[in-house]
């Protein structure tokens, strides 16, 4: 009697210990999905930045253009002012010439 008395005591040790093994595994593949899925996540969010990274480097390509542009525009206008200037003078010393040309 007492061998049969420890079959079912073993029988309900074992079930325990499995169950707590079941129980660890559930929850190490649980932390596992978890991990996994942050992964993911991060990945998405590294394809965004990313993403946002190009686009701002385009933004600032196009600036730097557009800064070179404005800048061949202004030299362009001061040569333009300089020339306007230059005229402004000729046509007073021509006015003052025609003034005293009329005299």
């Amino acid at each position: 009697m007492a061998s049969t008395e420890r079959q079912p005591r073993f029988g309900q040790a074992v079930k325990v210990l499995l169950a707590d093994k079941v129980g660890s595994c559930s929850g190490d593949v649980i932390a596992l999905t978890r991990q996994v899925l942050r992964g993911s996540r991060s990945q998405e969010l590294l394809g965004q930045a990313a993403r946002n990274m190009v686009i701002q480097e385009d933004a600032i390509l196009h600036s730097e253009d557009s800064l070179r542009k404005m800048s061949i525009v202004t030299t362009h206008l001061q040569y333009q002012q300089e020339a306007i200037q230059k005229n402004m003078e000729q046509s007073r010393n021509l006015q003052d010439q025609l003034r005293h040309a009329m005299k």
